[in-house]
């Protein structure tokens, strides 16, 4: 018996040593393949159900396809889409050769709901999307960043604010999109970036666009070539999370906050220096 215990003690010594003999906090994924990569939005503002329409995301996908053509992607936006369109256009990506991208990305603007987002005419469940870019499923990503960006609410809980806090006066209404609660994939060199956290809406300026996207796009222009990612979205957290509701067609929107996360399963440091 203390044979046996020995003896697992030295496995898990000797698997925790080797890893720690490899790891180097300075690693950055090679982002100098002969393409940035492609970055498909899908943005959707008017549905065949009785969801509400979407006032500001053309505002939010204007944004995102600017900065992220700036950014050197190919950006390719599709607007109210079936869930059967959707899913033709996630699916060429998924097949295609990405041997020459640095990465890929992804970006939801939608309504949704436990476990799934909304097309124009239904939902579609978040592993449909998620599980065709796992490394099991497209190679050619297998060890290249894939980023996914969910502009939507994971639930009708409304964030209370907890200090004063300075805000910015608004004159449009603001807006809040139902809940996405996504599953995450198992897969490696994944990034899921949330407008709010589970069980919170996010909410959406009926003329500018979502304080998330806004967000992510002006510190993603201002910081893309200096800082890693994943301190983007950190600064990101904190820019959104200092609004606060002013105006609501629901008075029981006024004040609330919003507190954006992301759950990164990267397995390096991610850099958007220009391409040159």
């Amino acid at each position: 018996m203390a044979t046996n215990t020995k003896s697992q003690e030295s496995e898990n010594t000797t698997e925790s040593d080797g890893c720690n003999q490899s790891m180097d906090p300075n690693l950055e994924y090679t982002m100098k393949h002969a393409r940035r990569g492609m970055a498909l939005i899908f943005n959707q503002k008017n549905f065949d159900c009785e969801l509400k329409v979407r006032k500001g995301t053309d505002a939010d996908r204007d944004n995102l396809v600017s900065r992220f053509k700036e950014l050197d992607f190919e950006v390719k936006a599709y607007n109210d889409y079936s869930q059967d369109d959707v899913l033709f256009e996630i699916k060429k990506p998924a097949a295609a050769n990405h041997k020459d991208a640095d990465c890929f990305v992804c970006i939801f603007l939608s309504h949704g709901g436990n476990g799934h987002v909304y097309a124009k005419d239904g939902q579609i469940d978040i592993p449909e999307i998620t599980d065709l870019f796992k490394g099991d499923k497209c190679r050619s990503l297998v060890g290249k960043p894939k980023i996914f960006i969910w502009q939507a609410c994971r639930g009708d809980k409304k964030d209370d604010p907890v200090t004063p806090m300075s805000v910015e006066d608004c004159d449009d209404e603001m807006d809040v999109d139902a809940g996405v609660l996504p599953t995450l994939p198992a897969g490696a060199d994944f990034i899921m970036c949330y407008s709010t956290a589970e069980g919170f809406s996010s909410f959406r300026n009926s003329s500018n666009g979502s304080w998330y996207i806004q967000d992510l796009c002006k510190i993603l222009g201002r910081y893309h070539s200096e800082l890693e990612f994943t301190n983007i979205l950190t600064l990101v957290n904190m820019e959104v999370s200092s609004h606060s509701v002013l105006k609501s067609e629901d008075l029981s929107f006024t004040g609330k906050k919003q507190m954006p996360c992301f759950a990164s399963m990267l397995t390096k440091r991610l850099f958007f220096r220009p391409k040159k």
